[in-house]
């Protein structure tokens, strides 16, 4: 059939579906819709799901932009917290603690340099823009290179490194840096190690920051406004989690339901404000993982898989938690008697003698009291905001361990080993594992439920 008389007949057969679709109202490709037509509106589960795998993200975001806004702040740049400071999110009195946003492109690197330490727990964990740890470097994970020169390169990267540097590569052009160094009752050996721990970028590397975000914090989180610019929110830095391709859809199909017009944005934005939000909020930690002594804890965290809920609340609570084999993390739910904790109350956590925390970790073990919902220590006249496998606590004559929670001492119970509250306020307490020994990864250890006392 010669050329042109197909063509007609293609053409003529094109008319004909065309004529077809219009006459049965079917939508023509490139043709205006009408405003609220293109997407149905999503259901509860929906938009809880979309929601809360979009908050994962804006936490990191979030604190990107106040760790921008903060003094003195450069990208590549080490900044070396004070012992004992509380002015940083995830506060840990146990360690020398450093941090640095690091930042690099297709052309340059980043070199990352980490001394050698001895007879103490040390990690440089790098984490990317979603919160999942992309490597821990110290004698545990990286055994042929527990310390010396590591060049931190984006994926592809072109750049030329040393000879000496160990290429690590980040999950996209930009990471979080942690550094801890265990303070293990030496405060200025610990300080020494801390400032050996240096930060070069390799070149001149042109960053980009991130989407920027309407500032929110956790009492007040986003509601409809969290679906205005997704597409640049998701393509500024990579989710390596399994069930990235299917969330991002579903995120993507809230957003246009959100903007396809105002009582869609107006329905959704209640749904969030009403419902969706204060129930994240009231929620999240207590769902994450079946409690043992009404403490929840032991999650896969760091590396989150397909559990991108728990990656949210972990940004949400608790934001840059490491992997389990380094650290496994507890928050308690409730007290005893299943009541909230109320920092007007008096508590008392009982260690038996066959159970001490000492005994289930090979690094070291910590307590800390925050309050809710922003995660932040409780000042008060002692200074006094954790405890420790090195602190001066008292055991009981039995060899047991008590360890008292409250606005004043409980009697009975050393002054040594109580943890102040703030009466009125209620408050929640992060215990950590480092370095947790079988029993603490197989879930059959965890802190004794907090009972209250008269």
């Amino acid at each position: 059939m010669p050329l042109a008389l197909l063509t007609q007949k293609a053409r003529s057969g094109c008319i004909a579906v065309l004529g077809l679709m219009l006459a049965i109202g079917a939508p023509t490709v490139g043709a205006a819709q009408p405003p609220g037509t293109f997407a149905s509106k999503p259901d509860i589960h929906t938009v809880t799901d979309a929601y809360t795998y979009l908050l994962g993200r804006l936490l990191v975001i979030r604190q990107e932009q106040m760790d921008r806004a903060g003094d003195g702040f450069s990208w590549n740049a080490v900044k070396y917290n004070p012992l004992g400071s509380a002015d940083f999110v995830n506060p840990n009195f146990d360690v020398a603690y450093l941090e640095a946003w690091v930042a690099a492109d297709d052309h340059n690197g980043v070199l990352l340099e980490v001394p050698q330490v001895k007879g103490r727990y040390y990690t440089a964990q790098l984490l990317d823009e979603w919160g999942e740890v992309i490597a821990n470097t110290n004698e545990r994970t990286f055994p042929s290179k527990p310390y010396g020169k590591f060049a931190l390169v984006k994926p592809g990267s072109t750049a030329t490194i040393p000879p000496d540097a160990a290429r690590i590569e980040l999950h996209s052009s930009k990471a979080k840096l942690l550094a801890r160094v265990e303070i293990k009752g030496d405060p200025e050996g610990a300080l020494a190690l801390q400032k050996q721990f240096k930060v070069t970028p390799l070149g001149d590397i042109a960053v980009v920051p991130a989407p920027e975000v309407k500032p929110f914090d956790n009492a007040r989180l986003l509601g409809v406004e969290a679906f205005d610019n997704v597409d640049k929110v998701f393509s500024s830095a990579l989710d390596v989690s399994p069930v990235a391709a299917q969330m991002q859809q579903k995120v993507r199909y809230v957003a246009q339901y959100v903007a396809s017009s105002p009582q869609a944005r107006e329905a959704i934005d209640k749904q969030l404000k009403e419902t969706v939000v204060p129930d994240f909020v009231s929620h999240a930690i207590a769902r994450s993982a079946a409690p043992h002594n009404n403490w929840v804890g032991g999650q896969k965290t760091g590396n989150y898989g397909e559990n991108f809920s728990l990656r949210t609340t972990v940004n949400y609570a608790g934001i840059w938690a490491n992997t389990t084999d380094e650290v496994i993390y507890f928050v308690p739910v409730a007290d005893a008697a299943n009541h909230p904790l109320d920092g007007s109350r008096r508590y008392v956590m009982h260690f038996a003698a066959d159970s001490l925390p000492a005994s289930v970790v090979d690094g070291y073990w910590s307590v800390i009291l925050v309050s809710v919902p922003d995660y932040r220590v409780v000042p008060n006249p002692w200074n006094r905001f954790n405890f420790n496998s090195h602190s001066n606590l008292k055991k009981e004559p039995d060899g047991s361990l008590k360890i008292a929670i409250g606005p004043k001492p409980v009697a009975g119970i050393p002054e040594s080993n109580w943890l102040p509250s703030s009466a009125g306020k209620p408050f929640s307490l992060t215990f950590r594992t480092y370095v947790p020994k079988d029993i603490v990864k197989q879930g059959k250890w965890a802190p004794p439920v907090l009972t209250e006392q008269p």
